[in-house]
């Protein structure tokens, strides 16, 4: 019997928002601060805080933790929202990852110490029982081996693992159910190279589902057999696009959690994303089930357009 919904692996941080009145300033320029806030970072971590937003009860492991204000504020606030965060024990004489994020008008700057945490490879390796004893795995990529493992132990057991932004070619990828790709990944690691022919790549890679998330262009999403769908982003004021990425993430894994198909996954995920645009920090006010169901029933649905391969526009 499972004793939480979600298995989540991945980043943890300490993160203060500073967010700017008007545009973000030139080199050298100024920026009045109109709020500053102390609160979550790292993919999983905020992953997880929107599915437990959404009601899904999660456990989270993943980068040691400090025992400083900020580990233990850290680790303080996952567990108010009812993540278990047994597995990540304050660690003495260790800072944990920290970052500042400076965010203004739709857009943000990340300053962080994740580069550190990789080089130190200071995380856990997963305990298998916990990942057996999950519904739906939340993967972040970025811990090498202990990734993959989580990956491994997932797909043995027949437990559909969502993972973001890692290449084609990696393992993980073909024992995802889904892989969602972020716009400024592509950008990164993809200059050259027409998106359409990387979205094919992936789907050569997987049996999973491919959801590339291009901003307030929506996205593509779609499976080898289905071929490649378009989604379009809801229209939003954005007041703070720093949680988006994590935010549609999360839905998309409740959406595994109630068994549903691809295009509600889709527009679940895309209606998350866009709630969470609109208020700061984005992550500690996610949207509820109910509001979100709401905020959907509320105005048109994005359109979902065929475009696969052979289909039918």
């Amino acid at each position: 019997m499972s004793d939480h919904d979600v298995y989540a692996f991945g980043v943890v941080a300490s993160s203060t928002h500073f967010g700017l009145e008007g545009s973000f300033p030139a080199p050298e320029g100024y920026a009045e601060i109109g709020s500053v806030s102390h609160m979550i970072g790292g993919e999983a971590a905020n992953s997880s805080l929107v599915l437990a937003r959404l009601g899904a009860k999660v456990k989270l492991d993943g980068n040691w933790i400090g025992t400083d204000d900020a580990g233990l504020h850290v680790k303080s606030l996952l567990e108010q929202f009812g993540i278990d965060t047994s597995r990540l024990p304050p660690k003495e004489h260790y800072s944990g990852v920290r970052e500042v994020v400076f965010s203004a008008q739709g857009t943000r700057t990340i300053f962080g110490t994740y580069c550190r945490l990789q080089e130190d490879e200071a995380w856990n390796m997963p305990v298998e029982d916990d990942i057996r004893r999950s519904r739906v795995v939340c993967l972040d990529p970025f811990f090498g081996k202990a990734s993959s493992r989580v990956a491994e132990i997932a797909s043995d057991a027949g437990i559909p693992v969502v993972t973001v932004d890692c290449l084609p070619h990696e393992p993980l990828v073909g024992h995802a159910s889904a892989v969602v790709v972020s716009e400024s990944y592509l950008r990164s690691k993809f200059p050259d190279r027409p998106l359409a022919s990387v979205f094919e790549e992936y789907l050569q890679a997987t049996r999973g589902l491919v959801i590339f998330t291009l901003g307030e262009n929506g996205g593509w999403y779609g499976r080898l057999a289905t071929g490649m769908q378009t989604f379009a982003a809801y229209q939003v004021t954005a007041v703070d696009t720093t949680c988006a990425g994590d935010a549609f993430r999360a839905g998309i894994v409740f959406g595994f959690l109630q068994g549903w198909d691809d295009a509600r996954l889709v527009g679940f995920g895309a209606a998350v994303a866009a709630i969470v645009c609109t208020r700061t920090p984005g992550a500690l006010n996610a949207p509820s089930y109910d509001e979100t169901l709401e905020f959907m029933r509320s105005r048109p649905s994005p359109h979902a357009l065929r475009i696969a391969r052979g289909g039918q526009a």
